[in-house]
């Protein structure tokens, strides 16, 4: 039978952490790694993915994408409101059918 082996998963937090051992702690790549369990590899695709990332730690493109979510979000709300509406009328009609079903 074959070993199925768990990929390890780090929390966002954990992974800063180790990239900082590197990066301002001036730690070898391979020492970290080695202290942490990971391939290279995977610390060079958490940097590419800090860095394609790192506009938004600067501020820029946060308060486009932030109103983006707030018009989304008011969006869904209406309709959530109107579904709502709806939804309280067809049962109050169906209460009232089934009233004046039952009197008969």
């Amino acid at each position: 039978m074959k070993e199925v082996s768990m990929r390890k998963r780090y929390l966002p937090e954990k992974r800063v952490e180790i990239m900082k051992q590197h990066l301002l702690e001036k730690k070898t790549l391979s020492d970290v790694c080695d202290a942490n369990g990971i391939h290279p590899t995977m610390y060079y695709r958490w940097l590419k993915e800090l860095l394609s990332n790192a506009v938004y730690a600067f501020g820029k493109g946060k308060d486009g994408e932030c109103q983006e979510w707030k018009k989304k979000a008011l969006e869904l709300e209406k309709k959530l409101a109107r579904k709502n509406e709806v939804l309280s009328e067809l049962m109050e009609e169906h209460v009232a059918l089934k009233k004046s079903l039952g009197a008969n």
